[in-house]
């Protein structure tokens, strides 16, 4: 009686597929643990900003998070020479300094879940300085997406009100200048290519200087070293970026930059359950619409994103130019 057996070439191929299943369903619980971590540090933020000057923690957290990436770097045996100095700090000092400054601020007088969302208008923003700079043009459900979060801009800032504006208007600059650093990235990319770990690393120690001399002047006092302060730290610092960085760069080695970006909708979503629960900030029927144009914008854009990554396949190790935040 004759068996039947797979070529080696079969089999290989076999275990190539199963491993690359197994991997993208791991990436795929990544992304479900990663919602939910990066979501609620919006939440411990503000817990921790209730015992110390919005600077003064940027500070502390941008110094133990650079240390964590640094650690990082050695432990995945990545190269500790930093990418090109011009651009990387061009993109430092819009990032971390621009970025997590006003953030900072705006999150100290504003409501968290509020602020989550108005952060997560970036993509917009870059898809207009893109169309301005790059000569990427906007088409089809791209300018529907602008349209409906402009939208939704409009409600959750609501400019007919004075009260919460200027946290609003900080955390909107804080997106644009997130926007305007990924538009650096681009730029970058089209002349070196970068490891978005080392990248990450360097433009945050580059442009958390600036912060901590700024933090170092108009110091006041404190922390208040209390319980919910060291909490709240401690979140940012381990959970919200080292744990959450190691899962998020597995994610995209594992799935494609659309598929990834898919999972990020959860962030802004948690910050404002999170809010709502814990922090009793529950939004009015106006912001909770305007907020609910924001994501539906975002679930469009990622939507065509993964779209496109089906019609035209991309390397499982493809890198958007940024990553989601949480402060």
């Amino acid at each position: 009686m004759r068996t039947s057996t797979s070529s080696p070439p079969a089999q290989n191929a076999d275990a190539a597929s199963a491993q690359v299943a197994r991997g993208r369903d791991l990436g795929i619980l990544a992304l479900v643990v990663l919602g939910p971590i990066w979501g609620y540090g919006w939440v411990a933020t503000k817990v921790a900003l209730g015992y110390s000057q919005p600077l003064t923690f940027a500070a502390l957290r941008l110094v133990l998070t650079v240390l964590c990436l640094f650690l990082m770097l050695v432990a995945t045996r990545r190269s500790l020479r930093p990418p090109p100095l011009g651009y990387t700090t061009v993109i430092g000092l819009l990032q971390t300094t621009a970025f997590v400054g006003l953030v900072m601020v705006a999150l100290h007088s504003g409501g968290a879940g509020k602020v989550a969302v108005l952060t997560y208008t970036m993509p917009f923003w870059l898809l207009l300085l893109a169309w301005a700079f790059l000569g990427e043009r906007l088409r089809g459900v791209q300018w529907l997406a602008v349209l409906l979060a402009f939208a939704g801009l409009v409600l959750v800032v609501s400019p007919w009100q004075i009260h919460g504006v200027t946290s609003s208007v900080l955390t909107i600059a804080g997106g644009f200048a997130w926007a305007a650093s990924a538009l650096v990235v681009k730029l970058m990319q089209r002349r070196h290519h970068v490891d978005v770990l080392s990248l990450t690393t360097w433009q945050m120690t580059i442009g958390s200087v600036p912060l901590i001399l700024i933090a170092v002047l108009t110091y006041g006092g404190g922390p208040d070293w209390t319980a919910g302060f060291i909490w709240g730290l401690a979140y940012t610092v381990l959970l919200a970026n080292a744990l959450a960085w190691v899962l998020w760069l597995y994610a995209l080695r594992t799935l494609s930059a659309g598929a990834a970006g898919l999972g990020t909708l959860a962030i802004p979503v948690v910050g404002v359950v999170a809010a709502w629960l814990q922090l009793g900030e529950r939004p009015t029927a106006v912001e909770a619409a305007g907020m609910t144009f924001i994501v539906g914008a975002l679930a469009i854009l990622a939507g065509r994103s993964l779209a496109a990554g089906r019609r035209e396949p991309s390397p499982a190790d493809e890198e958007p130019v940024v990553q989601p935040v949480t402060d």
